[in-house]
């Protein structure tokens, strides 16, 4: 990485006139859009996450089963896949201001749907039972359905509403949003949930929504700026064969589907709670809002990534970190299983020597991973022309939300079968290895490497 020398500018020059350490606002000051698109994400993102924990817990309840948790993103996996490129086309095509407002409806809708059926499981409990977990599955995917296409929509608003300059800085901004999800969100789920109940979880998050859809409404029309289009083979033939042009963007996908596939262990948290740390539901909600912190702390602090050019390099350096805290991570769960102690409930039920560097661990994979996003969603949209962002950030809410699933599934097994500590463990290894073979390969065309990546001279 490297930074310019601070200099004088006007309000529209794209260089910085100092450095600065904290966040930049002025994508909130300049683009009112931008503003409100922004406040409301946050808002619904918080509700988002205390419905993700809430997820886990239910299932977790009905089938004591850490596989059966993780199936919870592996049959949502080829739905989201679809629904992240039939999405992306649409964005290309119609309105997406529409597009987005009609997805987050059906989000929307299916979260009450899950207040219902948690209602329903509490009623079967009374009796003794538990309702089946498989409508937990279909509507979770419909959730997640919908949540990609709406997720891909507002990715390709922002260019439009921002110029070219703030674009890694409103990419800061939404780090810090999505850490305030994931600190809020988990921490009010475990509490919730382990006070109020599942259900009460699931309602506040439908009463949160309503922010994040003003947001969406307000934004101005946004049609097609030119030509014509038609969803189907071959717009996605089309988009095929642009990212096949672009080795930078296609790369940095396929980095993060390394980091994201082995180096998530949210899907170890509740047999956590339950066996090594002992707290239950608290420790879900604890840990979850640990690797936030990270991630919110890296957004509170991205004054510089204005002044950071090479991308490449910051993305790859950025995640062999967080494959380091992933194997700190396994190595602590692998030294504290072997420790007696007999978790419970509660906060007096954990085992707080084995919560602190956990918890450590994960503000370390939270803070690396929000580096390597704000390098490449910045890289995406500006390396990438408007007729194509649509398409492109369907792929990367693919990669972004089906990159934890298989890495649930991967979790899932491998922890099932050898223990709790295996998946992290062996899973950051895996990434600091294939992050730095990957980073360094020379494309036959071009004879760069990913790590030769400039954002003042952007190259698909």
């Amino acid at each position: 990485m490297r930074a310019e020398q601070p200099g004088s500018e006007d309000a529209g020059s794209p260089v910085p006139a100092r450095k600065r350490r904290l966040v930049d606002l002025a994508p909130l000051k300049q683009s009112p859009a931008f503003a409100r698109l922004w406040i409301g994400g946050t808002v619904s993102g918080i509700g988002a996450q205390m419905t993700v924990v809430a997820v886990g817990l239910q299932i977790y309840e009905i089938t004591e089963s850490t596989f059966a948790v993780g199936l919870v993103g592996g049959l949502a996996l080829v739905p989201m896949i679809v629904a992240g490129l039939w999405g992306g086309m649409l964005a290309d095509v119609f309105d997406r201001r529409r597009l987005a407002i009609v997805s987050s409806l059906v989000a929307w809708a299916s979260t009450f749907t899950l207040v219902a059926l948690a209602l329903w499981d509490v009623s079967r409990h009374a009796d003794g039972g538990h309702a089946p977990v498989w409508p937990f599955y279909v509507v979770t995917t419909v959730n997640a359905v919908a949540a990609t296409i709406s997720s891909t929509t507002r990715g390709s608003v922002v260019a439009r509403i921002l110029p070219p300059h703030l674009v890694s800085r409103a990419t800061a901004l939404n780090g810090i949003a999505f850490g305030a999800s994931l600190t809020l969100g988990p921490a009010l789920a475990g509490v919730l949930a382990s006070s109020a109940g599942l259900a009460w979880t699931f309602a506040i998050d439908a009463v949160l929504f309503t922010a994040g859809f003003l947001g969406v409404w307000s934004l101005p029309p946004l049609p097609r700026l030119s030509g014509g289009g038609v969803v189907g083979w071959g717009m996605l033939r089309e988009g095929a064969g642009f990212l096949r042009r672009s080795p930078n963007i296609r790369m940095s996908f396929v980095v993060d589907v390394v980091a994201m596939t082995f180096g998530r262990p949210y899907v170890l948290f509740p047999a956590l709670g339950a066996t090594v740390v002992g707290g239950g539901s608290l420790t879900v909600g604890a840990l979850t809002a640990a690797g936030a912190v990270g991630t919110i702390l890296v957004s509170l602090f991205s004054g510089p990534v204005a002044h950071v050019h090479r991308h490449g390099v910051a993305i790859g350096r950025a995640i062999t970190v967080f494959g380091g805290f992933a194997v700190l991570f396994g190595v602590v769960v692998l030294v504290m299983s072997g420790v007696d102690h007999v978790a419970a409930p509660g906060w007096g039920g954990i085992f707080w020597p084995a919560m602190v560097p956990l918890a450590i661990a994960m503000a370390g994979l939270g803070a690396s991973d929000e580096v390597s996003s704000i390098f490449r969603q910045t890289m995406i949209i500006q390396a990438s022309p408007d007729e194509m962002r649509g398409r492109l950030q369907g792929i990367f809410v693919v990669v972004v939300t089906g990159g934890p699933r298989i890495g649930d599934m991967y979790a899932g097994i491998l922890a099932t079968a050898v223990g709790l500590w295996c998946p992290p463990l062996l899973g950051g290894l895996a990434i600091i290895g294939l992050i730095a073979v990957l980073t360094r390969l020379r494309r036959s065309r071009t004879g760069q490497t990913f790590r030769e990546y400039d954002d003042r001279h952007p190259v698909p």
